[in-house]
């Protein structure tokens, strides 16, 4: 009787669910601070709103948005760009990389059940970025504001950013994302028989 034989090489194998899972929410964290950086440094500079406020309206999501007010005002006002306050700041800091984790392992169960490996990594990233965009602006953010009370500091925060802004740092969240998935992959790959 003769048993057949796979050449395991040319099968691209999935990563272990477990270790995929890891993968996206510690890429998924590291992505939310690359974005985070990004709407940080849009605030103090061509925003005009301040340092800190991006954490503060994440925060306002959850708490009163006293924070995010005070550092607005002393932005506009041109007391200061750096206002801040640590409970806010650490309580927006954490709702962002919660949501970045939990989008992270998402990201990691749709890449391992596609296959995806490679340079194809980084675009399926930024695609799944441009698709958090979409989900958190029309879904999320307003289901978030009316659950918590933040009212529409949350769930027009699109537009109160601004689109072009936000849409840059989700774009960039699933970029970086997708790099994280690439290193994975690539660290994870069997290695090839000669």
């Amino acid at each position: 009787m003769a048993v057949a034989t796979v050449d395991r090489s040319l099968v691209r194998e999935r990563p272990d669910i477990g270790a995929a899972v890891r993968t996206g929410a510690v890429w998924g964290i590291i992505a939310a601070a690359v974005m985070a950086m990004l709407a940080m440094i849009a605030g103090a500079t061509y925003l005009g709103s301040g340092f800190f406020t991006p954490m503060y309206h994440i925060a306002s999501s959850v708490i009163a948005p006293d924070a995010m007010m005070t550092s607005v005002q002393k932005a506009t006002e041109g007391e200061t760009m750096f206002y801040f306050t640590g409970g806010s700041a650490a309580v927006g800091m954490m709702v962002h990389f919660m949501t970045g984790a939990i989008y992270g392992v998402i990201f990691a169960l749709i890449a391992r059940a596609l296959r995806v490996s490679g340079g194809a990594a980084i675009a399926a990233g930024a695609a799944f970025g441009i698709a958090v965009l979409l989900f958190s602006s029309f879904v999320a953010l307003p289901a978030a504001a009316a659950l918590f009370g933040g009212g529409e500091p949350i769930a027009d925060m699109p537009k109160l950013v601004g689109w072009p802004t936000f849409t840059i740092e989700h774009v960039m969240y699933g970029m970086v994302l997708g790099a994280g998935w690439l290193l994975f992959t690539r660290r994870n790959q069997p290695a090839e028989r000669t």
